[in-house]
């Protein structure tokens, strides 16, 4: 084998322990933040997605880091997230919390008085399990999007609002009129309603309990 072909070599195998020692350690750090958070049923949390063009428009019309957001359920001793991702449907939430930027994510949860609601809040979150995402953000219940879940199936099992809905209009949606338009295929619907992750994690019925950033 000539020296340069060693040498070849030599740096592969150098870069490839490099990988792996970056993976592990990311992995390790993702360990330690999860090991920090104590899952409780019906916990609604919160992520900053993957960036793409629809993902920047939600965190800049809302002016928050929140474009994601699940309800927390145990089944067979092991934890999911129920969220609204393309369909609505379950997800480890090992894998949902690696998900986000930077593997961050924030748990809010219901106050005392709400936690015997929690069992219906999940069952009626469940009634729309395989339904499509909504990428126009509309509150029918044809397509479904993630806070909207979380939105409808609190309001359903408790008679009261998670959050206010707002008027598109109201919000920061200028600068992304282009990413708008090209979800709408359409004008702005300036008039139209919409519950946002952030609105969510307002609610007065929740409290912040767990942050990944802490």
């Amino acid at each position: 084998m000539t020296r340069p072909s060693r040498t070849r070599i030599l740096v592969y195998g150098i870069s490839c322990l490099l990988l792996l020692a970056a993976a592990c350690n990311q992995h390790l750090g993702h360990k330690l933040k999860l090991a920090g958070y104590s899952p409780r049923e019906g916990d609604m949390i919160f992520q900053s997605m993957p960036q793409n063009d629809l993902v920047v428009a939600i965190e800049g019309v809302t002016k928050s880091k929140y474009s994601h957001c699940g309800i927390v359920i145990k089944e067979g001793g092991q934890w999911s997230v129920l969220e609204a991702i393309g369909p609505v449907k379950k997800t480890s939430l090992w894998n949902w919390s690696r998900r986000g930027r930077g593997g961050n994510f924030w748990s809010y949860r219901l106050k005392d008085e709400y936690q015997k609601k929690i069992p219906e809040v999940i069952n009626q979150a469940k009634k729309f399990m395989g339904k499509p995402y909504d990428v126009r953000y509309r509150m029918d219940d044809e397509r479904i999007y993630c806070s909207e879940l979380l939105y409808k199936a609190f309001k359903a099992a408790t008679g009261e609002e998670l959050g206010k809905a707002e008027r598109l209009g109201d919000l920061n949606w200028k600068p992304f009129e282009r990413t708008i338009r090209k979800y709408e295929q359409g004008e702005p619907p300036l008039d139209r309603r919409i519950i946002t992750p952030v609105g969510v994690s307002k609610a007065t019925q929740l409290g912040l309990v767990f942050s990944s950033t802490n």
